[in-house]
């Protein structure tokens, strides 16, 4: 597996032009009993839905080619939503129909509407970080796909990745080894061609493409410093509303206080 050398520079337009595959089929059942009505790109995170701080860490990073793979209540986000252009993106939808074909399953059912090369991210993921970076690094490293980790310690989930010397060296969400000190941060990249080998119309997760891609050596790994934020529970939920939830004002000025 070879290491993540520093990439050249590659124009802005390039790695903005990679498509966004967001992940948001699933039936978010820690989250219930929010999640039994609502999507959960649709829950609530300070005053608004959580897909609409989504969409704008995107904008920032000229990412505006959204393709969402949805399942349970998915049709309540093409309602409010549309077609993005509202919102300055343009948004596509894959449903997983009657069937939940998991995180790999939902994603091989989208690739004709994703290209040679593209992003995945979770549709509970809140990721404060340089996406154009992680692109360039994607596309300078010639493998078929790329993680993003962070040295987690255990400190807001289990540890799942072997990463050292710049490089994977195992990744298993399942198998804990001593070696692991980081873990998955939400954000990936494949080539197309990193799925040829799984099933069609089957149930595929997406962490096992990875594991395999891991042991191959053409998964390469890129840390991120900034810690991650999710809505996966009600806990990370919490978090984030916390985060997002501008501070009260301060009163500009005091009332007077009367002696009498």
């Amino acid at each position: 597996m070879a290491a993540l050398s520093v990439p050249s520079p590659l124009p802005d337009e390039l790695c903005s032009a990679l498509p966004v595959a967001i992940l948001a089929g699933g039936l978010a059942t820690r989250l219930r009993p929010i999640t039994e009505t609502v999507p959960k790109l649709l829950v609530e995170v300070a005053g608004e839905p959580f897909f609409s701080h989504q969409i704008r860490l995107l904008k920032k990073s000229g990412l505006t080619q959204l393709v969402l793979c949805v399942g349970h209540l998915g049709e309540k986000i093409v309602e409010l939503y549309g077609d993005g252009s509202a919102w300055g993106v343009a948004i596509d939808y894959v449903f997983d129909g009657p069937v939940l074909l998991g995180t790999g399953g939902a994603l091989i059912q989208a690739l004709p509407r994703l290209g040679d090369a593209f992003f995945v991210l979770y549709g509970d993921s809140y990721l404060p970080v340089d996406y154009r970076s992680v692109g360039a690094a994607f596309l300078c490293s010639g493998q078929l796909g790329l993680m993003t980790v962070f040295e987690n310690e255990e400190r807001y989930d289990r540890s799942n990745v072997w990463f050292e010397d710049g490089r994977i060296r195992a990744y298993d969400k399942k198998t804990k080894l001593p070696q692991m000190r980081h873990i998955d941060y939400g954000l990936g990249a494949f080539r197309r061609s990193a799925f040829d080998s799984s099933p069609r119309g089957a149930v595929v997760d997406l962490a096992d493409v990875q594991k395999q891609l891991a042991k191959r050596g053409e998964l390469v790994g890129y840390e991120i410093e900034q810690r991650f934020y999710e809505i996966g529970s009600h806990a990370g939920l919490a978090e984030l509303n916390t985060l997002l939830t501008p501070p009260l004002s301060p009163p500009t000025s005091c009332p007077t206080l009367s002696n009498t």
